[in-house]
C-alpha cells in the first residue's frame, strides 16, 4: 500500500491512468450484471411463481398467525418491562398484517410505558401510532396524537427523529392527497422542515432515512444517486424479509425511470413475492404490477392481482389503499364487460351467416330439385323417342323388300341413330351419377348445417350460462382459443373423405394409375384422404377455380396453385390433360 502510494506522489502520469482505469472497470461492474441479468430474467417464470405463492398464501397466513399466537401468550405471561418488549413485538408482528390490531397493540405499550414511567417509550410509541394512523388515512388523528405529545432535547435522539418522521410522514401523506394547491404547499414546507429535523436525529443508516433520501434522488431526476442509495439500503437488510420487499419495490421505480422493462419487471416480482411469502396484507408491490399489467393487455391477470390485493387490503384495513386500488378494479371491469359485448355480436354475426347459408341452401334445394325433374321429363321424352325409333325400325324392316333402293341411305340412318342413342346413354349415365352425387352432398350437407346449427345454439347458451356466473375469466381463455375452429374443419373434411370415397370408392386407385409410380399417393389412414387427394376430389366434383377450392380447405391460392402443378408433373401422360382425366374417374 505504501509503494503505491509512493508511485502515486511521484508518478502524476500513473496517478491519472489508475484513475480512468479504475472509472472503466466501475462501468464495467456496473453494467456488465446488468447486460448478463437481462438475459437470464423469464418474466412469465416470475408470474408464474406469484401464482404459486397466491395458492400457498393461506399457508404463508397460517405461519404468521401461529408466530401472532406465540406472541400474545408471551405477553399474556410476562410482566413490567419485558410485557412492553413482548407488546412491541406484536406490533411489529402486526404492522404489516392488520392496522386496527397493530394500533390497539400500540396503546397497549403506551399505557405500560407510562405506568413504568419510560417517558421515551411512551413518545416513541405515540409517533408510531402517528405514522400508523397517517398511514390508513387518519390524519386528524394523527396530527391530534403528535400536537398532545411534548418534546424536548433531553430526549434520546433516535425517540426525536421518530417524532419528527410522524410528523414528516403524516405532511407527506396530506401534501401527495390534497386536491388544493395552495394547501399542497403548505404541506410541503412543513413535510421539508420535519425531514431536515429526522434526517438530524435519525441514524443515515436507518429504514427511514434511507427511503426518503432514495425519493429525493429520484424527484430531482438523479437515477444515479438513487441507485446507489439503493444499494447502500439493500446491503442492510435480510433478503425475503418485508424490509427488502420495500428496497425491491423502490429499485422498480429506479429501473423504470430508466426504461429499462427487463430489472424493472424483476424487481417488481421480487417485491410482489416477498410480501406474499411475508404474509403481508399492506402491499403496494402487487398494485403496481396489477397496473404494469393492465397497461400492458394482460386484463386476466390483471383482474386476479388486483383481486388478490384487494382482498389484502381489506384484511389489513387501510382505507388509502382501497382508494388506490378502486379505480384500476373499475377500469378491469370495464374491460370485461367490452370483451363481453363484443363476444356477444360475434355470436350474433355467425348466427346470422348461418341462417343466410341455411336460407341459400334451401334455395338450392328447390333449385337442383326443379333440375331433378327436368331431367326425368328429358329421360321419359328419350325413352318414348328410342320406342318410336324401334317402331320405325321394325316397319322399315316390313318395307326392306319395297325400299331396297334406299338401302344404302337407310343403313347410313341407321348408323348415325345408333350414334345419337350411344351418346344418349353416356349423357344419361352420367346424369344418374350427377343426380346420386348432388342428392348425396345434398342430404350430407343439410345434416352438417342442422348439426352446425345445434352446436351454435349449445354455444351460445355455455356463454350465456357463464356470463350469468361471472365467469369471465374461462370465457376469455375458450373465446380466445382457435381449438374450436381446428376441430370442426377435421370434421367437416373427415366427412367429406367419408362421403366421397362412398360415391367414388376406387378414386385413389384410378388416380395413382395416371401417376408416376414413385410420385403415387397413398392416404395414411383408411376411408381418409391426404391434401393432394383432397384437391382433384374437388376438381372431378366440378371445382375448378384455385380461388375456391383454397377457400374450402383453408389454404392459400398459391399453395393449391403449387399442389396441382407438382401433382400434374407428376403425370404418366400430357400434363396438360391430366384435369381432364381425373374428371372422367
Amino acid at each position: 500500500m505504501l509503494f503505491l502510494q509512493k508511485i502515486y506522489e511521484n508518478d502524476k502520469h500513473i496517478r491519472m491512468t489508475t484513475k480512468i482505469l479504475r472509472h472503466l472497470l466501475t462501468i464495467l461492474l456496473v453494467f456488465l450484471p446488468t447486460i448478463l441479468f437481462a438475459q437470464q430474467v423469464d418474466i412469465e417464470s416470475r408470474y408464474r411463481q406469484i401464482d404459486e405463492a397466491i395458492a400457498e398464501s393461506p399457508l404463508y397466513i397460517a405461519q404468521r398467525e401461529a408466530k401472532i399466537t406465540a406472541a400474545r401468550h408471551a405477553f399474556e405471561q410476562a410482566s413490567g418491562k419485558q410485557k412492553y418488549d413482548e407488546g412491541f413485538r406484536l406490533y411489529e408482528l402486526y404492522r404489516p398484517f392488520v392496522a386496527d390490531s397493530a394500533i390497539w397493540f400500540l396503546h397497549q405499550c403506551i399505557d405500560l410505558a407510562e405506568k413504568q414511567g419510560d417517558r421515551a417509550s411512551s413518545i416513541r410509541c405515540r409517533s408510531l401510532l402517528a405514522i400508523r394512523c397517517s398511514n390508513i388515512g387518519l390524519y386528524d388523528e394523527a396530527l391530534l396524537i403528535l400536537d398532545s405529545i411534548h418534546v424536548d432535547d433531553s430526549l434520546d435522539k433516535t425517540v426525536l427523529g421518530t417524532y419528527y418522521e410522524a410528523y414528516d410522514n403524516v405532511y407527506g401523506e396530506l401534501s401527495y392527497y390534497t386536491l388544493l394547491d395552495d394547501m399542497r404547499q403548505g404541506y410541503q414546507e412543513k413535510e421539508q422542515y420535519y425531514k431536515q429535523l429526522m434526517f438530524k436525529h435519525l441514524p443515515a443508516t436507518s429504514e427511514s432515512c434511507f427511503l426518503r433520501r432514495e425519493q429525493a434522488a429520484q424527484n430531482n431526476g438523479d437515477l444515479k444517486a438513487a441507485i446507489a442509495i439503493n444499494d447502500e439500503w439493500m446491503e442492510t437488510v435480510e433478503t425475503n424479509s418485508h424490509p427488502y420487499a420495500l428496497v425491491a419495490l423502490y429499485r422498480y421505480i429506479e429501473y423504470k425511470l430508466q426504461g429499462d422493462t427487463t430489472q424493472m419487471m424483476y424487481w417488481l416480482t421480487e417485491s410482489v413475492l416477498t410480501d406474499i411469502r411475508n404474509a403481508v396484507m399492506d402491499q403496494g408491490s402487487m398494485w403496481e404490477l396489477a397496473n404494469e399489467l393492465m397497461l400492458s393487455g394482460d386484463v386476466a391477470r390483471a383482474s386476479r392481482y388486483i383481486s388478490y390485493t384487494s382482498d389484502c387490503a381489506n384484511r389489513y384495513g387501510s382505507r388509502q389503499r382501497n382508494w388506490r386500488i378502486a379505480p384500476l378494479l373499475s377500469h378491469i371491469a370495464n374491460e370485461y364487460k367490452l370483451q363481453s359485448e363484443r363476444t356477444t355480436s360475434q355470436l350474433w354475426g355467425a348466427l346470422a351467416a348461418i341462417s343466410v347459408l341455411a336460407l341459400l341452401l334451401l334455395v338450392a334445394f328447390f333449385f337442383v330439385r326443379r333440375r331433378n325433374t327436368q331431367l326425368h321429363s328429358a329421360r321419359n321424352n328419350l325413352k318414348i323417342s328410342n320406342d318410336e325409333l324401334a317402331s320405325a325400325n321394325n316397319l322399315l324392316a316390313t318395307q326392306k323388300d319395297e325400299l331396297a333402293a334406299q338401302k344404302d341411305e337407310l343403313a347410313t340412318l341407321n348408323t348415325q341413330l345408333s350414334a345419337v342413342n350411344s351418346q344418349l346413354s353416356v349423357v344419361n349415365s352420367q346424369l344418374t351419377e350427377s343426380n346420386r352425387v348432388k342428392e348425396e352432398y345434398i342430404g350430407r350437407f343439410m345434416s352438417l348445417c342442422g348439426q352446425y346449427i345445434d352446436k351454435l345454439d349449445n354455444y351460445r347458451k355455455m356463454v350465456n350460462k357463464k356470463i350469468k356466473n361471472k365467469q369471465l375469466d374461462e370465457l376469455f381463455q375458450i373465446s380466445k382459443s382457435t381449438e374450436l375452429k381446428e376441430k370442426e374443419l377435421e370434421e367437416l373434411y373427415e366427412n367429406f373423405d367419408m362421403v366421397f370415397l362412398h360415391l367414388f370408392p376406387n378414386f385413389i386407385d384410378d388416380f395413382n394409375a395416371l401417376l408416376q409410380p414413385e410420385l403415387r399417393v397413398r392416404p395414411k389412414e383408411k376411408n381418409r384422404l391426404t391434401t393432394d387427394l383432397r384437391i382433384f376430389a374437388l376438381i372431378r366434383l366440378g371445382f375448378e377455380d384455385s380461388s375456391k377450392i383454397a377457400e374450402f380447405l383453408h389454404y392459400s391460392v398459391n399453395t393449391i396453385y403449387n399442389y396441382r402443378a407438382r401433382i400434374k408433373n407428376g403425370a404418366l401422360g400430357n400434363r396438360e390433360q391430366f384435369e381432364n382425366m381425373v374428371k372422367t374417374l
